[in-house]
């Protein structure tokens, strides 16, 4: 069952001397990766005593590279950054770039902080440069006004020369991030979840051009539109992003009707109670009693089960897998 995880232990402690070579660089990546195609958000994976599992934190790097996933980005939101500690991120961080070393999926680094305390998230930057990132994230600081914004992300662009991706949230106008990448250098992308991306999109194209990669949020729903719009690429839930990768692929290579095909097999699947969490289990990804950090909510919860309690559900998702999307299934 945690074949990909076993693997992926090894992929990355055979590259924690590689990284610790790089760990004094705070700089681009050794290989430039488009901000382009399908960047699902990981989860944050934890044991059953609520211990962040880094084996799993690796695995999930693993099974991006192996389905020819574009990226992959971590921590945002539906990884529970806010209940992690700085330790926590820094360790999940390194075992998800060691074990990513050398492969083709790009990997994004989620860089802000409670408050937004930039010290911090420019500790969070360099540390993600210094250990082989690709890109870096970052959602704003809530409540602030505009200048307090770019001031913030001018701060995290300058920290490195990392491509940097604005997570746009609230009431962030195209405007205002459209002007942050004309004063920011190392700004190349947005996830636009301000509002409706699709709506939004003609906006960033007509004052942006190509200055900006636009993704969207939304677990992946709206794919099919974005592509037919051109958007650069989606940020949908780990559990199917290489058929989400297919889909994208199969479009810009014009095979249209077989794209349609494939994702209305993907958005069956996801109306299923409790596939999304579970799928990295169904596919031995992650153990049957792996849990999800999950932001604070207002009863306090930090954590949820990543399996169903219900066996019955457990069987349909796996069933509806093998024999829906097993022939689509790389990771």
């Amino acid at each position: 069952m945690r074949e990909i995880a076993r693997r992926a232990f090894l992929q990355w402690t055979a590259a924690l001397g590689a990284a610790a070579l790089a760990s004094t660089r705070v700089g681009a990546a050794e290989t430039a990766k488009p901000l382009r195609g399908i960047f699902p958000i990981a989860w944050s994976p934890c044991t059953p005593d609520n211990v962040l599992d880094l084996n799993a934190m690796a695995a999930q790097t693993v099974f991006c590279n192996r389905g020819g996933v574009a990226g992959l980005a971590w921590p945002q939101n539906a990884s529970g950054w806010m209940a992690l500690t700085d330790k926590e991120r820094f360790a999940g961080a390194e075992a998800m770039l060691s074990a990513g070393r050398g492969g083709k999926t790009a990997l994004m680094i989620g860089v802000q902080s409670i408050g937004a305390d930039i010290p911090a998230s420019i500790r969070f930057a360099r540390h993600a440069a210094a250990h082989g990132a690709d890109a870096v994230i970052s959602l704003p600081p809530e409540g602030k006004s505009d200048e307090a914004i770019i001031d913030y992300y001018k701060a995290i662009g300058a920290a490195t020369e990392l491509p940097l991706m604005v997570q746009a949230v609230g009431d962030m106008s195209v405007e205002l991030v459209v002007r942050m990448a004309e004063e920011i250098p190392t700004l190349k992308g947005v996830k636009d979840e301000a509002g409706d991306p699709l709506a939004r999109f003609a906006r960033f194209k007509a004052l942006a051009g190509d200055r900006l990669a636009i993704f969207s949020g939304g677990g992946g729903r709206t794919l099919f539109e974005e592509m037919h719009l051109g958007f650069a690429g989606s940020c949908p839930f780990i559990g199917l992003a290489d058929l989400y990768q297919q889909t994208f692929d199969l479009w810009q290579a014009g095979q249209r009707k077989e794209a349609f095909d494939l994702f209305g097999r993907i958005s069956a699947f996801n109306s299923i109670r409790g596939a999304n969490a579970y799928a990295m289990v169904a596919r031995g990804v992650f153990g049957e009693t792996t849990l999800y950090r999950q932001n604070p909510s207002k009863t306090g919860a930090v954590t949820s089960p990543a399996a169903p309690a219900d066996a019955a559900q457990k069987a349909f998702i796996r069933e509806t897998l093998n024999e829906s999307l097993k022939p689509y299934l790389r990771g």
